[in-house]
This record gives structure tokens, sequence and C-alpha cells, in this order.
């Protein structure tokens, strides 16, 4: 299984960002996909989530109304479409698969991960 991120890189505060996650060797349908962020000196903290059928989204208070998650399950690939973007989103983001839809937020609960990508938004 591989989750291959990407999008990442240097942007003005108020600026706007993609992220995408290509997964293969999964049956991407059947997971969850979540993307979750690590600053610098803190823990990696939940982002945003997706049921399998992209019918249900979850975000986290910090990035609610301003961050959206979208799935292609087709293409095996889930986007995270960051707007209104602030220095305190800078981190390395993380895309992963969960089996179960209770547990988006739960980091440990993931079984797959990406191997990151790294966004710096400059104020």
């Amino acid at each position: 299984v591989q989750l291959v991120e990407s999008g990442g890189g240097l942007v003005q505060a108020g600026g706007s960002l993609r992220l995408s996650c290509a997964a293969s060797g999964v049956t991407f349908g059947v997971y969850v996909m979540g993307w979750f962020r690590q600053a610098p000196g803190k823990e990696r903290e939940f982002v945003a989530a997706i049921s399998w059928n992209g019918d249900s989204t979850y975000y986290s208070d910090s990035v609610k109304g301003r961050f959206t998650i979208s799935r292609d399950n087709a293409k095996k690939t889930v986007n995270l479409e960051m707007n209104s973007l602030k220095p305190e989103d800078t981190a390395v983001y993380y895309c992963a698969a969960d089996r179960s839809i209770r547990t988006y937020s739960r980091r440990a609960a993931y079984d797959y991960w990406g191997q990151g990508t790294q966004l710096t938004v400059s104020s």
C-alpha cells in the first residue's frame, strides 16, 4: 500500500494551495481518507477526513470553513483544498487511510500513511 502526497510548497498568508494524495496497492473505495499535519515540535494533529463514498466530511475547528477535502475513487486520489492560509497552517501534511469512519480523528486508528508534504505559509 502506498500513499503519495504532492502539492506542498511556499505560499503567502491569505493564499491558497491544493494538496493531493494518490493511493496504490489498496482498495481505495473502502477506506476513510484523512489529512493530518505536524508542525515542528508539535504532535501530529487531525485536519480533515472524508467517508469512503465522499458523502461525509469532517474538519478540525482550526481549518473549518477554509479547507475542503474531496476524493475521486476512480482515480484513487484525495485532495485538500486550502484557502485563506495562515502562518499557523505551516506543517508537514500527511494523508492516511482508515477502515472506520468512527475513528476519523484518531491518528492511531489509521492503517496507512504517506510520507508527507511540506506547506510553509509566510506572513
